[in-house]
């Protein structure tokens, strides 16, 4: 049996008997291998405490401590009492920690904020060195997990911005939402786990992270976390229309890596995938409505690449069917004998130039003029749009179209089209063509183009392979939950469709259907 299939079968056993806590008990495991920190913020009776128990039952003979904080606790009940015979006998001032903190495998500390300065102080070099100082004597903690629980955020102002950061992973636990999933814990009253078969021993989890230390960290993952930060800077939320700038600390994504690291050994692989980063939005998000987007943010990096090719493929193909549609256009006029417009200036391969309109930089599409309807007072005019070009703002494009609802240019104003032999009229105001003059030659005539031999069908079936192989190890990832497979399939229904359109633009090319 391979780490894997054992961490799922541990997983079953613990999720036994508690309903839609898969999430906060998955990724409590991942954190207690991994060696950090979770903190569960919901409200009362949604099963907190009872993740940390279970929590328990993952490793052999685990001790396990919990407490509920309120302002009035001292480091005594947490840290246990000062020895009295010790400072009797030695002089010494140590505490008697048998039953407490710094003897427990797993942690439990409810209402985490409502700790004092003196617990909170002690708590942060518990959390991040495992290390606690008792007299004079440094103890190495055999703490594996610290779950931390609280119904609320913690107040900004009283310095607990340090022990908040120490938290890896932050999960919003909620109520049962499924009525099956609700009817099933009114009635289930099994209360007892059996996880010893499968149980972590100490050796093994001694010898597990010795071996996530050695878990390579490919390029590609580094590009995926730099594409997460960038976008961290201007993540939208619900309540407001302004970006919010996301604060990740240094510290946070050196242990995310750590967290990755950990992932990828469960899983059985030697380095970490694209696939391991999912979870991690648990660990970014400061403020409850963050969480939506920033799971977006991570969704959308990791299909970056195949977003990328997709446009260049789009991009190439969109630019032969521009070069098929003007060739097309030129070769039919010529066969019907239309001479009228081989002496308008050809420019950039697949405009006409339109003279006197705005600052004299304004272009109608080859296609789009030869197959305009001549003036005429009884016809209705063309319909089109004009718009500033976004790949040179300073130009004006005018296309004309027999569905405006086909124009996605942002900014685009629609407007009447038709012509005669030397002239665009729009919206009934003429105008004349540039044309080549005495001595002037076409400079970049559309024979200097010529449609690519490009295999578009292939390239896109290749793509969507890609893509599927994705969706597949996202899926089979142990880690991610239902809520983040549905985001992962409804995201990609967006690219899928993307596709779709750009087989369409294929069949065209290939048909010259429309």
């Amino acid at each position: 049996m391979n780490i894997k299939e054992r961490i799922q079968l541990l997983l079953a056993e613990m999720n036994r008997g508690v309903y839609e806590k898969e999430a906060e008990i998955g990724l409590s495991l991942l954190a207690a291998l991994a060696g950090e920190s979770i903190l569960l913020l919901g409200s009362p009776g949604v099963a907190k405490s009872m993740v940390a128990r279970r929590l328990k039952e993952a490793f052999v003979g685990a001790k396990a401590f919990e407490y509920l904080m309120s302002r009035f606790s001292t480091p005594d009940e947490i840290f246990g009492p000062v020895s009295i015979s010790r400072l009797k006998e030695s002089d010494k001032y140590e505490r008697a920690i048998e039953g407490y903190l710094p003897t427990a495998d797993v942690v439990f500390l409810d209402e985490i904020w409502k700790a004092g300065p003196a617990i909170q102080n002690t708590l942060l070099t518990v959390i991040n060195e495992k290390l606690f100082r008792n007299g004079d004597r440094e103890l190495k903690l055999p703490l594996k997990l610290l779950v931390a629980a609280s119904n609320e955020l913690p107040t900004q102002g009283e310095g607990l911005e340090a022990l908040w950061d120490r938290f890896l992973i932050r999960i919003v636990s909620t109520c049962i939402k499924q009525e099956d999933a609700f009817y099933k814990m009114l009635l289930d009253d099994c209360d007892e786990v059996n996880t010893t078969e499968w149980q972590i021993s100490n050796e093994e989890y001694a010898g597990w992270q010795n071996e996530i230390g050695k878990i390579a960290v490919p390029f590609e993952v580094l590009s995926c976390i730099t594409a997460i930060r960038k976008e961290l800077t201007k993540v939208d939320t619900q309540e407001s229309e302004l970006h919010r700038n996301v604060y990740v600390s240094d510290r946070r994504w050196k242990n995310i890596v750590r967290l990755l690291k950990t992932s990828a050994f469960i899983h059985g692989r030697t380095a970490v995938s694209i696939t391991d980063l999912l979870p991690i939005y648990h660990c970014l998000w400061n403020e409850p409505d963050e969480c939506v987007e920033i799971r977006q943010i991570v969704i959308r990096s990791l299909f970056v690449l195949y977003i990328k090719e997709i446009a260049a493929i789009t991009s190439s193909l969109k630019s032969d069917l521009k070069v098929g549609r003007v060739r097309e256009a030129l070769d039919k006029a010529r066969l019907n004998g239309d001479r009228r417009d081989d002496d308008l200036l050809i420019t950039d391969h697949f405009y006409y130039q339109v003279e006197n309109h705005g600052t004299g930089n304004t272009y109608i599409f080859i296609v789009d003029y030869k197959n305009m309807k001549e003036y005429n007072a009884k016809d209705a005019p063309a319909m089109g749009v004009m718009y500033a070009d976004p790949l040179n703002p300073k130009r004006t494009i005018i296309r004309a179209f027999s569905d405006i609802s086909q124009m996605k240019e942002d900014g685009a104003e629609r407007i009447t089209l038709y012509r005669d032999d030397r002239h665009l009229y729009i919206n009934g105001v003429r105008f004349p063509m540039r044309r080549l003059k005495r001595g002037e030659e076409q400079q970049l005539w559309l024979g200097n183009l010529s449609v690519t031999d490009r295999d578009y069908e292939t390239e896109l079936e290749a793509v969507t392979g890609k893509i599927d192989r994705l969706v597949k190890d996202l899926t089979e990832n142990i880690f991610v939950s239902q809520d983040d497979k549905a985001s992962v399939t409804q995201y990609v229904a967006t690219i899928r469709k993307e596709i779709a359109w750009a087989r369409v633009d294929v069949r065209k090319l290939r048909y010259g259907d429309e």
